[in-house]
């Protein structure tokens, strides 16, 4: 009997569990039908901010998989239509053609939820004027094209008499997390006059403030103007209803654009209206086979979930985070795939991996900073390095600073942060490897890292960190 595999949202999680799936499943076995309310599949949202700054030139670039080829592959891919419900006791789901209205029930005997997540964006005036922009799928990152565009173009938007502008134009990006950063290089690379607004006390709070403050200092250096502990409270706007400023709680930020950056959460209005259980971040929770469970950990029948919509364990802190990465989803849709074809695969969870720049400023941490392990009750100390990325003997050798805590007592490593020029920021990878491992910082210290001169000092900064650390436990 030909069993019916239904998956909602046709992007990283979604598309790769549908062809993982197909791969071990013809289709006499197994029948798939994925639901996208979007036009375009597989496509790499972390990519958005480098095609907007320039680097990348077309979004076609940026896509993975088009329609075309999934479809070739026995995939019944349906663009442009919308789930609106669940029914998890009749398991089926219910959809709306986008384009002509129709809705109909489909019946499945696997689900898998990809819904993903959605960009922050608050109920605050002006927040919803055209040239005030998010930068989350492709078409958001098309309107921020257009709008640069059109901002460019003598007599364009926001002029009047058909008057060139006299000075720079100018954005005002909010937000400090990776996506603002990342946005900041955007504008900047396009010729505008930056100005960040972010509520916490330096930008990446993911970081510790002392290595945010390197960050902030590095945007000062780009002329960026970093206007922290800020609350944005409104986008005011022209006599044309496209911005002039946004006002916030440390004043008026004068934008003849804005983008905001404030993070994303789990798009799980579906799931939450069809009664499924979710967690504290409000996303679905699932087990390690990445099936949803119910508050008692117990899988749901014949329901799946990956991608941004699921929070996902903390391997350091053993707590559930939501986490939104590319990387993380495509490995849920792995994991779904191989177990829905027959085999078996399980997802252990994450160490909360990151790694962005702004310009040359390279940025990444991974495992818990300071204020995460103190909420994990875990007992730490920190070791700061500063150091090259390469042999410090070399011309042009890229300065680093190294942040390590390791908890005391066991020796446990719990988590590194690093920011520095190029070369510094993918050591990260050393700590994420560690953390995963379960490694004491007595045990890093002695891993054959690999030394040149052109790459590293022959102490590695990692090891130099792991090195102080170990002497103060």
């Amino acid at each position: 009997m030909t069993e019916h595999l239904v998956v909602i949202g046709a992007d990283a999680a979604g598309m790769s569990a549908a062809s993982q799936a197909r791969r071990r499943r013809g289709p006499e076995e197994l029948r798939i039908t994925a639901f996208e309310r979007g036009s375009v599949t597989s496509y790499s949202a972390c990519g958005i901010p480098y095609w907007v700054g320039g680097e990348v030139a077309e979004a076609d670039e940026l896509i993975a998989r088009t329609p075309e080829q999934h479809r070739a592959r026995g995939i019944d891919l349906r663009l442009r239509t919308e789930v609106t419900a669940l029914d998890p006791e009749r398991r089926r789901v219910r959809s709306r053609d986008l384009d002509t209205g129709a809705q109909e029930w489909t019946p499945y005997d696997h689900l898998v939820i990809a819904t993903g997540a959605e960009p922050v964006r608050p109920a605050l005036p002006g927040f919803d004027a055209p040239g005030v922009h998010t930068a989350h799928t492709l078409p958001d990152g098309r309107a921020l094209l257009d709008t640069l565009a059109g901002l460019r173009a003598p007599g364009g938007l926001g002029e009047t008499d058909g008057a060139a502008a006299a000075s720079p134009r100018r954005a005002v990006v909010i937000g400090g997390g990776y996506i603002g950063i990342e946005m900041v290089e955007a504008v900047l690379r396009q010729g505008y006059q930056v100005t960040l607004v972010h509520r916490t006390p330096e930008p990446m709070p993911g970081l510790d403030p002392q290595m945010g403050a390197l960050i902030r200092r590095g945007m000062a250096k780009l002329g960026v103007e970093v206007v922290p502990e800020a609350e944005a409270t409104e986008v005011l706007l022209g006599p044309d209803g496209r911005p002039r400023a946004v006002r916030s709680t440390a004043g008026e930020h004068p934008a003849d654009l804005v983008v905001l950056g404030l993070g994303v959460r789990p798009r799980t209005a579906l799931a939450r209206a069809a009664g499924l259980p979710l967690g504290v971040h409000g996303g679905l929770r699932t087990d390690e086979r990445m099936r949803v469970v119910d508050a008692a950990g117990t899988p749901l029948p014949g329901l799946w979930a990956g991608g941004d919509c699921v929070e996902v364990r903390h391997l350091v802190s053993g707590q559930h985070r939501h986490v939104a990465l590319g990387t993380h989803a495509n490995k849920h849709g792995l994991v779904i795939g191989t177990n829905l074809g027959g085999g078996e695969a399980a997802f252990p969870g994450v160490v909360g991996t990151a790694i962005t720049r702004i310009c040359d400023l390279e940025i990444a941490r991974t495992g818990l900073n300071e204020r995460e392990a103190t909420a994990a009750g875990l007992d730490w100390t920190a070791a700061v390095v500063e150091s090259t990325a390469q042999a410090g003997y070399l011309p042009g050798a890229a300065w680093m600073t190294v942040k390590l805590l390791a908890e005391r007592g066991s020796g446990r490593l719990l988590g590194l942060q690093i920011v520095g020029g190029a070369g510094a920021a993918k050591r990260i990878d050393i700590g994420a490897m560690a953390l995963g491992s379960g490694l004491t910082v007595q045990e890093l210290i002695f891993q054959d890292l690999a030394y040149a001169p052109p790459f590293s000092p022959v102490w590695d900064p990692v090891l130099v960190a792991a090195r102080k650390a170990a002497a103060r436990i």
